[in-house]
């Protein structure tokens, strides 16, 4: 019997596999990527130190060669494959079947160095049909993707570790640049530019209430005397007014209150009804970037959230592969998806012929299926067993699969123009005359003002010359808005848009921008901060290249290029990186001019004074003329919750002021006598009870809750705040219950005694300083989520003699068990109910002891380290990590490295 060794990337993966295969076959995890470019000091054989290239990763000066290692968390695993590759007669390596895939497989044949026959298994969906097919058509490794993958890394190394030491040295410790993150920023930046540049304009209209019969319906002013009425889209940005050359008709508030008055003892009539029929089309299946743009928008759900979870269905079974670019749908799943539509919603709902989409994004990838339910027979997402997010993810992908294979709506839009006078009104409606595939899905919006798509607008029977009532005629006054925040979803849809970056890797992108301080996530906003601005100006002013968008999206196709074997990746990244205007070049003849003040500086239009960029955050600085008449230099540490667009005069004359004058009293606590202050600190602004002193050197503070201006915020809130927590009460079951304001914002705490202490969250509408005992009681009555937002599938109960029950959850890497901080995976086999609560008690004891001994062993490591350094031997034992050059050679290698922002 032949034995055969299948590696795959993860265990959930390994284990849903194993499910599929003959017996006799062997299934590991390599646990991701097995080796890489050095990440870290450890890492680096002494050997190579010295060399200029070192701290690169990449030896730039032979075909820039990379320096691959093996980390030290994957040394363990590279030891349990070489072991599981004895006495094996074959190895299949399964890991997924795009660039990044390959790029595994290629290094596990190197680092394994198998003496048995090597074959490359690769399929879009983990089912019973896909791994025996998969099975039947192993093929070799395809080097031109992995040559494809390497030259991306190598490019991305290149960049993030030529740029990132110079904003270093230029603007702050600790920045990072890459090639497509920076690019990214700039979108941010530039949007914010654009709001703080808007300036607003305003206009009035009217609304009015009509009846005929018993039908009402809402109708807007469109025209007097047949000149159109001003719209948000007919201001300048740029100066608030009308645009040159629109002939429109500007009403004032007076104007407007005046009209209103005329008309409500008017006659209205109906001037012209029209009926225009349309249709709608589904939208195509889930590509990466469409299914990160709707779980956003629908879900609520980050990139890195939805690919994580995604991850997790596809490993699992229940979906095709999440990184692709491609819409189309095998023959197979458009039969599952018909399937559906017929015994779901009935035959007049099925399309009247087979529906297939192509792709029309710039740099589509390989050409996979879309994203799509797993298997020939699709499960409803009730007959999956999913819980919490995957459910609603898994919802999203099948609803818009079997969407796509739907009829298509028909619509009847409807405009009916009502006359009163010189006025002209307008009433919008749309009658859904079919629904089609609006019964399974709809398309969300980045627009929160847009109407849904599937939502009918009814209007009454009527006809010209139809008699109305006026039941009210409304004033309406707008304002026109600055240009709303980048999203995760619209971000990602600019990026693929303008061909910049591959969709798989904007999840990381996107978690890179927010992790490294370029921008945070408000109200799903991307909001940049001042160091993006700082950053981005200098990289616009010294290599504009590297943030422009056409010269991106026009490295990106030559990577694709490369891929396909229409482009050679040497002459490329020598022309990039060692060319007359390549970016080794570029770093040294530019460093000397870049100023480290002026690009710590940003000067913002309207400010009487700048913002630096300084070692703990941005911060403003004035030059104000001092009680002796000097001139002096005034500064002060901007909150990080001040953005950019919204830093104005009067916030800037606030923060200055409190800085020279000092905080200003709100009112007296009654109970002390001690003042209480508004004041404005890093983290944003807090009420503080008293000064600061020698015998008080931390008085009572608090900040803010989220959501609270600190000019709506009333003496009395803030001296509620510093009396926080509150107590609500006694708990039914015994303890007190207190509203408490923490790190993590407004929450309650059951205090169960001996310790054991129960919280919950405040949700949005509560108010920590009036919710009271029954609202506190529901929310502790809620199941209490885990990491991740991760709800317990199982609660197994309480172990005698303890406090703290033990759950089962459902993690990135298979199920596992809980008791407060110590978690154990489950057994391979193993689901939630085939586990006792005494087998989990024993899982979390095996787990623990582990614990113990790895202390253990690291405290022993540490202390022969200390007698090595001491002896203070001039001999040292360097072991080489072997890598295989691309002409297939060994050698040694390693690298300096400091760990920054790669792509």
């Amino acid at each position: 019997m032949v034995q055969t060794l299948v590696i795959v990337e993860s265990p959930t993966k390994a284990r849903t596999i194993r499910g599929f295969l003959p017996k006799d076959f062997q299934v590991e995890a390599s646990m991701g990527h097995v080796r890489d470019l050095p990440n870290n000091a450890s890492e680096i054989p002494a050997a190579q130190k010295g060399q200029k290239w070192a701290n690169l990763g990449v030896n730039t000066t032979a075909d820039f060669e990379p320096l691959y290692v093996v980390p030290k968390d994957k040394k363990k695993i590279v030891k349990e494959l070489k072991a599981a590759l004895k006495g094996v007669d074959q190895l299949l390596l399964a890991t997924d079947e795009d660039r990044e895939g390959e790029s595994i497989s290629w290094h596990l044949l190197q680092l394994l160095a198998p003496k048995v026959p090597v074959k490359r298994m690769v399929f879009h969906e983990i089912t019973k049909e896909a791994i025996s097919k998969a099975l039947k058509q192993t093929r070799d490794l395809d080097m031109e993707l992995v040559h494809a993958q390497e030259t991306r890394r190598i490019l991305d190394r290149l960049v993030g570790y030529t740029l990132s030491p110079l904003l270093w040295k230029k603007v702050a410790w600790g920045l990072s640049a890459g090639r497509v993150q920076s690019v990214a920023v700039r979108l941010l930046v530039q949007r914010e530019r654009a709001r703080r540049a808007f300036k607003s304009g305003s206009y009035w209209d009217l609304k009015v209430a009509l009846a005929k019969g018993g039908s009402c319906f809402d109708a807007k002013l469109i025209s007097i005397s047949d000149k159109r009425i001003a719209n948000g889209n007919d201001f300048d940005e740029s100066t608030g007014e009308l645009k040159k050359g629109h002939n429109v008709c500007l009403i004032n508030e007076v104007e407007a209150k005046t009209l209103a008055n005329k008309l409500r003892s008017g006659e209205w009539k109906v001037d012209s009804v029209e009926e225009k029929q349309t249709t709608r089309k589904p939208v195509p299946p889930f590509t990466t970037s469409t299914l990160q743009q709707e779980s956003n928008r629908k879900l609520r759900l980050s990139a890195r959230e939805t690919m994580r979870c995604a991850q997790g269905l596809y490993e699992r079974g229940f979906i095709t592969y999440m990184r692709t670019d491609s819409v189309h749908l095998s023959d197979q799943a458009i039969h599952a998806a018909r399937k559906c539509v017929e015994s779901r919603y009935g035959n007049e709902y099925l399309s009247k012929s087979v529906r297939q989409f192509s792709t029309k994004s710039r740099n589509a990838q390989e050409a996979h299926e879309a994203i799509r339910p797993a298997g020939e027979n699709f499960k409803t997402p009730n007959e999956t067993g999913l819980e919490g997010r995957d459910l609603s993810l898994y919802e999203l992908i099948w609803k818009r699969t079997v969407a796509s294979q739907m009829a298509d709506a028909r619509l009847t839009m409807v405009a009916i123009d009502v006359l009163s006078g010189e006025a002209s009104f307008r009433a919008s409606g749309k009658r859904i005359d079919f629904p089609g595939f609006f019964r399974a899905y709809v398309e969300g919006s980045d627009d929160p003002e847009a109407a849904l798509e599937g939502k009918e607008v009814l209007l009454p029977a009527l006809a010209v010359g139809d008699q109305l009532n006026a039941k009210e005629v409304e004033v309406l006054s707008h304002k026109t808005q600055p240009p709303a925040r980048y999203s995760e979803a619209s971000l990602v849809k600019m990026l693929e848009k303008e061909g910049i970056g591959r969709p798989s890797t904007y999840a990381s992108i996107i978690g890179t921008i927010v992790d490294r301080g370029y921008s945070s996530l408000q109200n799903n906003s991307l909001t940049p901060s001042f160091t993006a601005f700082a950053v981005t100006s200098l990289l616009e002013e010294h290599f504009p290249d590297l943030v422009d968008t056409s010269f991106t999206a026009r490295m990106e196709s030559t990577l694709d290029e490369i891929s396909t074997g229409k482009v050679k990746w040497l002459p490329y990244l020598e022309g990039f990186y060692k060319g007359d205007k390549g970016l080794e070049i570029q770093v040294q003849q530019r460093e000397g001019d870049i100023d480290p003040g002026a690009s710590r500086t940003i000067d913002l239009d309207g400010l009487p004074c700048v913002v630096r960029i300084g070692r703990f955050g941005a911060y403003l600085e004035s030059k104000r003329v001092g009680e002796d008449g000097e001139e002096e230099l005034v500064k002060a540490t901007l909150p990080q919750e001040t953005t950019p667009a919204d830093l104005d005069e009067k916030k800037v004359e606030q923060i200055l002021k409190q800085k020279v004058d000092g905080p200003e009293s709100l009112g007296i606590d009654p109970e002390t006598g001690e003042n209480i202050y508004l004041l404005f600190g890093q983290y944003g602004p807090y009420v503080q009870k008293g000064q600061v002193s020698d015998e008080v050197p931390k008085p009572k503070r608090a900040s803010l809750p989220k959501g609270v201006k600190p000019e709506d915020l009333t003496f009395e809130n803030a001296l509620g705040l510093l009396r926080l927590p509150r107590s609500l009460g006694e708990h039914p079951e015994g303890g007190k219950i207190q509203a408490g304001l923490g790190r993590f914002g407004p929450y309650i705490v059951w205090n169960k005694g001996k310790g054991e202490k129960d919280y919950r969250s405040l949700k949005g509408e509560d108010d920590v300083l009036e919710v009271e005992l029954p609202r506190a009681l529901e929310l502790l009555s809620m199941p209490k989520r885990g990491r991740g937002g991760r709800t317990a599938l199982k609660d197994l109960g309480t172990p005698s003699g303890d406090n703290e029950k033990i759950q089962i959850y459902d993690g990135p890497y298979g199920l596992y068990v809980k008791q407060g901080k110590l978690n154990a995976s489950l057994p391979e086999g193993k689901s939630a109910d085939d586990i006792s609560l005494e087998e989990a008690v024993e899982l979390l004891a095996a787990k623990a002891a582990s614990k113990k001994s790895s202390r253990k062993t690291t405290a022993t490591a540490k202390k022969k380290a200390t007698k090595s350094v001491s002896k203070k031997s001039t001999k040292t034992s360097q072991r080489k990590v072997p890598t295989t050059t691309k002409s297939g050679r060994l050698r040694a290698s390693a690298v300096r490295v400091i760990k920054l922002g790669d792509g």
